[in-house]
């Protein structure tokens, strides 16, 4: 059970929300060389805050990244995906390093799919028989 100080509140609402993310970049093309993950780990913690989320962790093979974010509801998915993608782009495309110059054709680095997997709390059918035995204990006789 997660304990209370994991959870962040706002002014009527107590949450706990993670996703994992897993970017690609287009034509699944191996351009993410240790100076291009770290310089991603910047343009997302950028934006994270921007968003008022957290970039809890972030790993990295050569054709793709894997983040873990912490968001408050009011924070559509898309919203934070596309501003991760598109600044992260940006900022790399304008760097001219050889390795994200060769990778590319044209101007798109990401590839315009993601994964989003909610993660986070206890398991499914934990809470499916937490919520089984609240119907009972709260149905009118």
């Amino acid at each position: 059970m997660a304990c209370a100080s994991d959870f962040r509140s706002g002014r009527h609402v107590i949450f706990k929300l993670q996703v994992h993310l897993v970017f690609v970049p287009k034509y699944r093309r191996s351009c993410i060389t240790p100076r291009v993950a770290d310089r991603l780990r910047d343009a997302f913690e950028t934006v994270c805050a921007d968003f008022e989320c957290e970039l809890l962790e972030l790993g990295h093979e050569s054709d793709h990244v894997h983040l873990l974010v912490a968001y408050p509801p009011k924070v559509a998915l898309s919203k934070l995906v596309n501003s991760l993608k598109g600044v992260s782009a940006r900022l790399l495309t304008s760097e001219n390093w050889p390795e994200v110059t060769r990778a590319l054709r044209g101007d798109a680095f990401w590839s315009p799919s993601y994964c989003a997997v909610s993660c986070g709390g206890a398991p499914l059918e934990v809470v499916r028989r937490y919520v089984e035995r609240q119907r009972g204990a709260s149905s009118p006789t």
